[in-house]
């Protein structure tokens, strides 16, 4: 089980007008759901939950405590204000701890500012992954060590850590690439310097004709 706690108020009422109310109090309005159960409407500390949210992402499990009750979560969404810098709502995933759930972890490429093969550019191409598995076994993030990359070798799925974890099932093909290492592009040739000269085409013998 995690270690990251966080508190939260039951909510009397629900509705746009409500959801206000919460916001003006720094205060979240959130929903906790789970397979099979009625919704939870609760509300959250904004600056408890930043905090909270910080540690754990989308991918650690953490413990709401609801009138001293535990209940096991995943923040699943957290819905925000399209133009001001404002949580608006949060949803979070209850979960049985004997059952295998669905999420999204974060790929992490270890050592990408220490890649050995210099001059290069690192391209990540996947940085998240999809995968399922018992909320006990829940990684953080599926990481892989780039130091060593070469540009003829990318990484794929089946590079990263999780992937030999067999508790964990990886929900994409193991061969999809993750990043790839490539030499940087040749600067463009330098235009001809202006004012260079060219030669008159020399006159033609017709040319010089007319001109007599």
């Amino acid at each position: 089980m995690s270690a990251l706690k966080l508190q939260i108020e039951r909510r009397a009422e629900v509705g746009k007008n409500t959801a206000k109310e919460v916001r003006k109090e720094n205060k979240i309005p959130a929903v906790i759901y789970g397979k099979g159960e009625e919704n939870i409407h609760v509300k959250v500390d904004l600056s408890e939950f930043l905090k909270v949210n910080r540690a754990a992402g989308t991918s650690a499990v953490l413990d709401l405590d609801l009138e001293g009750e535990t209940i096991p979560v995943i923040i699943k969404e957290v819905q925000r204000h399209p133009l001001k810098d404002q949580i608006l709502h949060v949803d979070f995933q209850k979960l049985n701890m004997h059952e295998k759930v669905r999420l999204t972890v974060p790929i992490v490429l270890l050592n990408r500012d220490s890649i050995k093969l210099q001059p290069s550019v690192l391209v990540q191409l996947l940085d998240q992954i999809e995968i399922e598995c018992l909320p006990a076994h829940i990684p953080g993030a599926a990481q892989v060590d780039v130091q060593d990359m070469d540009f003829t070798t990318p990484i794929t799925v089946g590079d990263l850590d999780i992937a030999s974890n067999e508790n964990i099932t990886i929900l994409r093909d193991l061969d999809d690439i993750v990043c790839t290492l490539t030499q940087p592009s040749a600067p463009a040739e330098e235009e001809a310097e202006e004012g260079e000269e060219t030669e008159a085409p020399e006159a033609t013998e017709a040319s010089e004709n007319q001109m007599e």
